[in-house]
C-alpha cells in the first residue's frame, strides 16, 4: 500500500486492497478514506472511488514527509483530529495502538489518548456474553468491548461488531437484543465501527433462499395409478401432487388417493397413525374455499379502523375527516361473547342524504387546504435547486431503462435544473420545454404505478421484488418520486393509507387490514379464518393453510374463537410489511432525497393528500382561481372577462370540442396542476389577435378580444383543438 507500505490484504481491517497497474498503485480502503489530506473531489467512478489519481499521489508525497508516532518510519497520512496534538501514524499502526477511526462525516480519527470513550456505570463490573458470539466479554471500558446504547446489559466484542456491521450493512446493522438501529448505529459510528452503505451480504447472494422453495413433489401411496411416473406433477389436474398437511415430507396423486381437486387435507399412514395414538385423532371436513364462503358469510361490509399511529400532525383534529363513517351497535359486545354476524344482518346507523352531502363538502375543503399546505412545503424545498442544468435524454416508448439511466449518471444531481429531451421525438428543437418535463414525470409515475414493485389495485403497498431488491430498484423508485414533486411533476398518488403510515411513522406503528392483501389466494384464506362461526370450523381453517401458516411463522394455538383475531392480525403484519421490510426501508432511503420523507413526518396530513388521494377534477372554477387576469386600459375588461368565464362554463357542462385539461395543457404544457403548482403562475392577457396564444415558458395564455361570444367559442376551439392535434401527431 503506497500510504501504509504494509502488504497485508485484510479487509476486515484496512478495506479491500486495490492495485491499480495502469497507474502503477496499490492502496488499502481504509487508508484513502482517513488519510488528512486527501477528499473525494471526483465521481464515483473517477480515480478510487472518487479519490483523483493525481490526489493520491499528493497526499503520498506529503505522507512521505511526516514521521509515524508508532513505528518510527515516514509515510504518516493520518493525524490526530484534536487541535492541539500532533501526533501522526499510518491507518495499520493507529489499530494496533487502539486509536479510534470514525467512518462517518468529516472521517475523523482520533489518537490513543484523545480517543472517545463509552460511560460505564459502576455497576457495570463482571463478566457477560457477547451477544454475536457468546463467548464471555469482560465488562470494562476496553478498546476490545463496546456496550449498547440502547440495551443495560448487552455486551459485544469489537471484533464481533465490526463482522456483523460488514456483513449486515447499514440498512440490517443493529442492536441483536432490541432491533434498535438508529441509536444504535450512532453510537457504533462515533466508537469507530464501519458500517458499509450497501444491502446485507445475504440478500445479495443469488438465489440464496432457492432452497426453501422446493417443494416435496413424489407419490408414495402404496399402488400409483400414474403412467408417468411417481415423480410427475401437473398442477390443477388429477396428477397434482398433495403433500401431507402434518409431515410435508409425504406426497400423492390426487387420483392415487380418490381425491378432487378442492380437497385440501390430507395425511400419510405415518402422521395418521401417530395421530390417532394420540387420542385426537377426527376426521377433517373436506371442503373448498369457495364452500366455506358460502357457509361462513358473505364478504365484511364494514371497514377496519385505521391504526392508531401515536405521532399526530397539526391538523390531526381534521382526521375524522379522511375516515369511514364508524358502525355503531356492537360497541358494548366482547370479541369472544358472540359469533360474527353477516354483514347483512349487522345494525348500521346511515346517513342522511343531507349530512352525506355536508360530510362530502367538508371533506373536500379540507382536502384542498391540505393541497395548498402541501404547496408551499414542496415550493420551500424547490429552493435548494439551482440554475445548473441537468439533460436527460429519454425515450418516452422505454421510459423506465432511460429515465433510470439518467437518474444513475454520475453528473446527475437532483438539485440541479432538470431539462428534458424526448429522443425519440420527431421535433427534438421543441422536447426541451416545460411541457417536456411534465410529461416525463408523467409517464414514469404511471410507470411506477403499473410496475412490479407495487401491488393492489388502485390504494397500492410495496410488492416483494428480489430481482428489483438485488438491482436497487426500490431506492431509485423513492428517488424518482421525491424528485417529481419538488421539479414540478404530478405526485403518485396511488399510496395506500397503510403504505403512506409506515413511511412515515414506521411499520412497527402500523396496523395492516384485509383490503391491503393483493394476493387472491393469501386474502381468500385470511378470510376463511376471520369469519369462521365456531371453533371446529377455525380449526379446520388453520388445518387448511397449515403450510401457509407455518412459512409465516404465524401459527399459534387455538383454544377459543377470538384468538382467531390475533392469529389474522398475525398473517396481515407478516404478508403487508414484515415480507416487504427490506424494500420498504431502500424505498424510505429513496424519498429521503432532497428532504421529501422528512417533511412528510413532519406534515403527515398534507403529503397524504397528494399520495394517497387523486388530484382534485378539475372545474371552471379552479381554472378560473389559477390563472391571474392582466388587460390593457383600451380593453372591456368586463365584457372580456364574461367571454372566458362563459367559455370555461360551457367546457365544463360539455358543451364544447375541447376539455378544460386541454385548455391547460395549451396554456401550461400540463394537463393537470402539480402538487408545486405552477411557475411563474398562470396569467391571462386579452389583445388585438386573431387567435389565442399558449406562451407556456411563461405560464401565459394570450386570448383575442372580439365583438361576440360565438367568436370568441369559435376561435379558442379551433386554435386549442388543431394545436394539441398537431402536437400528438
Amino acid at each position: 500500500c503506497v500510504l501504509c507500505g504494509r502488504t497485508d490484504d485484510c479487509p476486515e481491517k484496512y478495506g479491500e486492497k486495490r492495485t491499480y497497474a495502469a497507474y502503477n498503485l496499490t492502496v488499502h480502503y481504509y487508508c484513502l478514506l482517513m488519510s488528512s489530506g486527501i477528499w473525494q473531489r471526483g465521481e464515483e467512478d473517477e480515480g478510487v472511488d472518487g479519490f483523483l489519481i493525481a490526489d493520491i499521489r499528493k497526499e503520498v508525497n506529503r505522507a512521505a514527509k511526516l514521521k509515524c508516532n508508532i513505528c518510527r518510519k515516514k509515510g504518516a497520512s493520518i493525524g490526530c483530529v484534536v487541535p492541539k496534538c500532533k501526533r501522526s501514524y499510518h491507518f495499520p499502526c493507529g489499530k494496533e495502538k487502539e486509536c479510534i477511526f470514525q467512518f462517518m462525516e468529516d472521517f475523523r480519527s482520533y489518537c490513543w489518548e484523545h480517543k472517545p470513550v463509552q460511560k460505564f456505570s459502576n455497576e457495570s463490573r463482571g463478566t457477560s456474553q457477547c451477544t454475536i458470539c457468546l463467548d464471555l466479554v469482560e465488562q470494562l471500558p476496553a478498546y476490545a468491548v463496546l456496550k449498547s446504547p440502547c440495551c443495560k446489559n448487552a455486551w459485544f466484542h469489537r471484533e464481533c461488531l465490526q463482522y456483523q456491521a460488514l456483513s449486515a450493512g447499514i440498512f440490517f446493522f443493529r442492536c441483536s437484543i432490541c432491533n434498535n438501529k438508529d441509536k444504535f448505529q450512532k453510537e457504533m459510528l462515533r466508537m469507530g465501527i464501519h458500517i458499509p452503505e450497501k444491502d446485507a451480504s445475504w440478500e445479495l447472494e443469488e438465489n440464496a433462499y432457492q432452497d426453501l422453495l422446493q417443494c416435496y413433489q413424489h407419490c408414495d401411496v402404496k399402488r400409483c395409478l400414474c403412467k408417468k411416473g411417481r415423480d410427475y406433477n401437473e398442477p390443477d389436474s388429477k396428477w397434482e401432487i398433495k403433500r401431507c398437511q402434518c409431515c410435508g415430507s409425504r406426497g400423492t396423486h390426487l387420483a392415487c388417493s380418490a381425491m378432487k381437486s378442492w380437497e385440501q387435507n390430507w395425511e400419510c399412514l405415518e402422521c395418521r397413525s401417530i395421530v390417532a395414538k394420540s387420542g385426537n385423532y377426527s376426521k377433517q371436513r373436506k371442503r373448498s374455499l369457495a364452500a366455506s364462503e358460502k357457509t361462513d358469510g358473505t364478504t365484511c361490509l364494514l371497514e377496519e379502523p385505521s391504526p392508531k399511529c401515536p405521532r399526530q400532525s397539526p391538523g390531526s383534529q381534521h382526521n375524522f375527516l379522511l375516515q369511514s363513517p364508524k358502525v355503531i351497535g356492537q360497541n358494548n359486545l366482547s370479541p369472544c361473547s358472540h359469533r360474527e354476524r353477516p354483514a347483512s344482518n349487522t345494525l348500521t346507523m346511515s346517513l342522511s342524504p343531507l349530512m352525506s352531502d355536508r360530510n362530502c363538502s367538508l371533506r373536500k375543503k379540507y382536502l384542498r387546504l391540505q393541497r395548498r399546505e402541501a404547496s408551499n412545503i414542496l415550493k420551500e424545498l424547490k429552493l435548494q435547486v439551482n440554475t445548473k442544468t441537468t439533460t436527460l435524454n429519454i425515450n418516452a416508448d422505454n421510459i423506465w431503462n432511460s429515465a433510470l439511466k439518467g437518474f444513475r449518471r454520475r453528473n446527475f444531481s437532483p438539485t440541479n435544473t432538470i431539462k428534458i429531451k424526448f429522443t425519440n421525438c420527431k421535433n427534438r428543437s421543441k422536447t426541451d420545454t416545460p411541457a417536456s418535463k411534465h410529461r416525463f414525470f408523467q409517464l414514469l409515475m404511471l410507470h411506477l404505478q403499473n410496475s412490479s414493485l407495487f401491488e393492489g389495485s388502485s390504494a397500492k403497498n410495496l410488492s416483494l421484488d428480489f430481482q428489483a431488491v438485488k438491482e436497487n430498484l426500490y431506492f431509485e423508485a423513492g428517488k424518482m418520486i421525491a424528485v417529481s414533486l419538488v421539479h414540478g411533476g404530478p405526485s403518485p398518488c396511488f399510496f395506500s393509507k397503510t403504505l403512506f403510515n409506515c413511511l412515515v411513522y414506521g411499520p412497527e406503528n402500523v396496523k395492516p387490514v384485509l383490503e391491503d392483501v393483493a394476493d387472491v389466494d393469501v386474502a381468500q384464506t385470511i378470510k376463511m379464518i376471520k369469519y369462521a362461526d365456531s371453533l371446529p370450523s377455525l380449526q379446520s381453517a388453520i388445518d387448511d393453510c397449515y403450510e401457509f401458516l407455518a412459512a409465516a411463522g404465524c401459527l399459534r394455538p387455538v383454544t377459543s374463537l377470538c384468538d382467531k383475531k390475533t392469529l389474522v392480525n398475525d398473517i396481515l403484519i407478516h404478508h403487508v410489511i414484515k415480507r416487504i421490510i427490506s424494500p420498504l426501508e431502500s424505498f424510505r432511503q429513496g424519498l429521503k432525497t432532497l428532504g421529501v420523507l422528512e417533511k412528510m413526518q413532519m406534515h403527515p396530513d398534507a403529503f397524504a393528500s397528494i399520495l394517497c388521494h387523486k388530484p382534485e377534477r378539475l372545474s371552471a372554477e379552479t381554472i378560473c382561481d389559477l390563472f391571474t387576469i392582466h388587460s390593457s386600459s383600451r380593453v372591456n375588461k368586463a365584457e372580456s372577462d364574461d367571454f372566458w368565464i362563459g367559455y370555461l362554463q360551457d367546457v365544463e357542462s360539455g358543451e364544447s370540442v375541447v376539455t378544460l385539461e386541454d385548455i391547460l395543457l395549451f396554456a401550461t404544457g400540463s394537463n393537470s396542476i402539480p402538487p408545486i403548482g405552477f411557475d411563474p403562475e398562470p396569467t391571462i392577457t386579452f389583445l388585438q389577435k386573431s387567435y389565442p396564444v399558449g406562451k407556456r415558458l411563461l405560464n401565459c395564455l394570450e386570448l383575442p378580444i372580439t365583438k361576440t361570444y360565438e367568436q370568441f367559442k369559435n376561435r379558442m376551439e379551433l386554435t386549442i383543438r388543431n394545436t394539441l392535434r398537431a402536437e400528438r401527431e
